[in-house]
């Protein structure tokens, strides 16, 4: 049997709400996250529509005339967002792309790969991490975590003594994946950014080290780091198609 309504199903409802999502957030100018509402939304349509097949038995006329309400929506939903895809891919030729991520208190949600996947592309063979802060125990764990990261995206690439020993043997773990791992060191940096040779700068205020100390080692976020609270900070997201090699 068809189903009763496209409008009162749950993927339909679903889609709704995804894609008002994304009209607020193209209106507050927020085009990243709007073309991935969009895109999101669309997607769970086109599923509805294909599920509602219109040779199914029971598909009345007002059902008929819903798919094609449905499908002019769609339609001019995939306009919007490929005149965003548009408009951002321009920005990046320019160098004038600019996106601000900002962390709450206690948030939770940011691990790496959440904050860094959609702009590690197939394209990235190198990858420069300025941070003065990665020192304590804590702090080699998050850049470990991050060099996980790089080595499960479709990337190609990529003190004092407990610092020493600690990035040296994320070095050799990183050499048996095909990665290799150059470290220098500076007394006198400060800023902390993250760069990958596609064009892409990621500046965060407190580096890597945003994550708040897990509550103990059984509890949720110890491993998952989606699940961890995480401190009060900024995301700076750049583009530059002529970023230059340090």
């Amino acid at each position: 049997m068809a189903k009763s309504s496209l409008g009162q199903d749950s993927e339909s409802t679903a889609a709704v709400a995804v894609l008002k999502r994304a009209v607020e957030l193209d209106a507050e100018s927020r085009y990243q996250q709007a073309l991935v509402c969009y895109q999101e939304g669309i997607d769970m349509l086109l599923q509805v529509l294909k599920e509602d097949a219109p040779d199914q038995p029971g598909c009345s006329t007002k059902e008929s005339s819903k798919r094609s309400v449905l499908r002019t929506k769609i339609s001019g939903y995939m306009d919007r967002a490929e005149n965003i895809k548009k408009y951002l891919d321009q920005e990046k030729e320019d160098g004038k792309y600019h996106k601000q991520i900002k962390i709450e208190e206690n948030a939770t949600g940011f691990s790496y790969e959440s904050l860094f996947r959609e702009y590690l592309h197939e394209t990235v063979t190198e990858v420069w991490v300025e941070d003065p802060y990665i020192r304590q125990t804590h702090q080699l764990y998050n850049f470990l975590r991050f060099c996980e990261m790089l080595i499960k995206k479709p990337c190609k690439g990529l003190g004092n003594t407990q610092q020493s020993i600690g990035l040296e043997e994320i070095k050799q773990s990183l050499r048996s994946h095909g990665v290799v791992l150059e470290i220098s060191y500076s007394s006198s940096i400060h800023d902390r950014e993250i760069r990958f040779n596609n064009g892409w700068m990621i500046k965060i205020g407190r580096g890597l080290d945003y994550f708040k100390r897990p509550q103990g080692r059984f509890s949720l976020g110890y491993c998952d780091l989606d699940l961890r609270p995480c401190h009060e900070t900024t995301v700076d997201i750049f583009h530059n198609k002529h970023t230059k090699k340090i």
